[in-house]
């Protein structure tokens, strides 16, 4: 499926702004270039994006934000690539994801994939301080782990109130979120993961020496 790009995409390449993307939205969100697979109203370009981001070139992107979207990816190793590729090593990926301990997630029957604590740790080849260690020879394109935080709520408002609690209590230290995922995760189950990777990356004119 070729791209279709209803903006003036070299232009925006062009301009000093920074180029922001939102992946997976099919509204429109101010300052930000909207990505889908969907043609529809506020989606600036249509392209499926399990075949990448090809029609972007390298360091051009200061920023990604996706949200409930990398779940229907099947080809999740490609799409990180090519979202290091197109990141200036300055720039964020900023991501929410479903975490497997999360019933209701289990009923969209378009979710491919499920996420836990230490996922986007494979991605890495930082020391983000989790004591317990995964691999991270699967990719060769690594980034460095910002931030990571568990999200807890309810559409019941008592228990969002309890959740919204327990939760604070649960990111207040990598020690807790571990313990949570390994012993409590089934007891009270983790809504969603926040997470804030950067691109592990030179800069071009440390390439160009």
């Amino acid at each position: 499926m070729l791209p279709i790009i209803n903006v003036d995409l070299d232009a925006l390449l062009a301009n000093e702004a920074p180029i922001i993307l939102e992946l997976g939205a099919a509204g429109k969100k101010d300052g930000r270039i909207s990505i889908d697979h969907l043609n529809l109203p506020g989606v600036d370009i249509v392209a499926n994006l399990e075949e990448g981001l090809s029609f972007l070139p390298d360091y051009s992107v200061d920023a990604i934000h996706s949200s409930s979207f990398l779940e229907h990816i099947d080809n999740l190793d490609l799409l990180m690539q090519e979202m290091w590729r197109v990141l200036k090593p300055t720039g964020k990926k900023h991501l929410f994801v479903p975490h497997f301990s999360n019933p209701y997630h289990y009923s969209d029957y378009t979710h491919k994939r499920f996420f836990g604590l230490y996922s986007f740790e494979y991605f890495s080849k930082s020391n983000y301080g989790f004591n317990r260690k995964v691999p991270q020879f699967y990719n060769d394109n690594s980034f460095v782990t910002e931030s990571i935080k568990l999200v807890f709520k309810s559409p019941w408002k008592y228990r969002n109130k309890f959740r919204k609690k327990f939760g604070k209590l649960i990111n207040s230290s990598k020690w807790l979120q571990e313990y949570y995922e390994e012993n409590l995760c089934y007891v009270i189950p983790c809504y969603g993961i926040e997470v804030v990777l950067r691109p592990n990356k030179p800069f071009l004119h440390e390439i160009r020496k």
